[in-house]
């Protein structure tokens, strides 16, 4: 089995076998977070200390930390690290200004190294926090470096919906897919130089930037294809199976069902403790959207935290079959139109703030416009939406091209 496997470098393994020569003599800062490591599992921080080869200054850490510990939407204080001393500036703090860091975190900086394990789809936030560090290095002359990564859940696939600027927030702040089909390079390039036309389109961040790209990948390899060892890149994230379902079941943090947090299968099983798993799935199949490539098994589960903590919830787990013919964003729209359908009686929207978003449905930032919840709301025809969608995707596969790296 490993024999079959493509060696693979990724941007940290590439910088490390140069002795970090990009970094010689610059005064370095580096936003990761506990697994932002090499194929060997050495993390960046200590391979760097251990290069000499540069003077670390400051670490950043995007949501959930640099341990990776916190939960989604929960406030991280700046601290010092307890193995090196350095100051660590959290970038997920207690408001929507604590998402971008200040001119005066990088006075001291030549370098910004940035290493961070995206998983292909919009609305995680690692790639936005990268948008915004490239924003203040523009403004203070810094430059940015990206170690990149390969796409862990392949790039040949693209799904999603149009971003429009009233909708922008920390899960999305440009017109790129849900799921994406990028590295975090390629989408370093594209905050980079501006992406999209019209009133939506994306600002560039005009900044000094430097990709050091990945060998031995191609689009079409899920990080499992690869001799990358999978390392959970925060708290719920915790298999590559999960990340493919994301697309999809990310969308159910905008209701009152329960995306599984609190569980040991977060993202691949959905419920509630009013759910009917027969009903949804009969449901589901009447919608009228793609679900290929994917069965769902009726469980229960009773989360530790979150949504529903301590109550039993019914619901649906959800196998892969087919990763070609699986279609993770329409089949997680199909599940949310569904359970609206089956229990309308209990369904409801998130009413909480979303992202520190108070005055937008969490449902509108996840799809990029009113559009689906409207659909919904007043029962109409998905076909709308599905030509929105098509016509979308054809669009941006075109104008992504310019930012391929690979």
């Amino acid at each position: 089995m490993k024999s079959s496997l493509a060696k693979t470098l990724s941007g940290i393994d590439i910088a490390a076998a140069s002795d970090f020569s990009c970094l010689r003599g610059a005064k370095v800062g580096v936003l990761a977070n506990q697994a932002s490591r090499d194929k060997t599992g050495r993390h960046l921080v200590d391979l760097l200390q251990s290069s000499g080869s540069c003077r670390l200054t400051k670490l950043f850490s995007p949501e959930h930390g640099f341990e990776s510990k916190a939960q989604d939407m929960e406030a991280v204080d700046d601290r010092a690290d307890s193995k090196t001393g350095l100051k660590i500036v959290s970038l997920y703090g207690n408001s929507e200004d604590s998402l971008k860091p200040d001119p005066e975190d990088f006075s001291n900086l030549d370098i910004l190294v940035a290493e961070l394990p995206d998983i292909g789809t919009r609305y995680y936030t690692y790639a936005q926090t990268l948008a915004y560090c490239m924003e203040t290095a523009g403004q203070t002359k810094t430059k940015i470096i990206v170690l990149d990564r390969p796409n862990p859940v392949g790039s040949d696939h693209i799904e999603g919906s149009h971003l429009l600027k009233a909708c922008r927030s920390f899960c999305g702040i440009g017109p790129f897919a849900n799921r994406h089909g990028m590295t975090i390079g390629e989408l370093a390039l594209m905050f980079q130089r501006g992406f999209g036309e019209g009133p939506d389109a994306l600002e560039a961040r005009n900044c000094d930037l430097e990709v050091v790209k990945v060998s031995g990948w191609k689009r079409s390899l899920y990080l499992d294809h690869t001799d990358i060892p999978w390392v959970n890149p925060s708290p719920n994230m915790q298999s590559l199976e999960a990340a493919i379902a994301y697309p999809g079941t990310c969308l159910f943090e905008a209701t009152n069902l329960s995306e599984g947090r609190g569980t040991d299968s977060p993202f691949t099983q959905i419920g509630a403790p009013y759910v009917d798993p027969s009903i949804w799935i009969e449901s589901i199949y009447s919608i009228g959207l793609p679900i290929g490539g994917v069965t769902f098994e009726s469980t229960t589960f009773t989360p530790a935290f979150q949504k529903h903590a301590g109550q039993r919830c019914q619901g649906l787990l959800i196998r892969i079959q087919d990763r070609n013919s699986f279609q993770p964003y329409r089949c997680g729209i199909a599940m949310l139109i569904a359970a609206a359908k089956a229990f309308p009686r209990n369904f409801a929207w998130r009413s909480e703030p979303y992202e520190f978003k108070t005055d937008i449905h969490a449902i509108d930032l996840l799809y990029g416009s009113p559009a689906l919840r409207n659909a919904i709301e007043d029962d109409l025809s998905i076909e709308n939406l599905s030509q929105q969608m098509e016509s979308f995707e054809s669009w941006y596969k075109t104008a992504r091209a310019e930012f391929l790296l690979y």
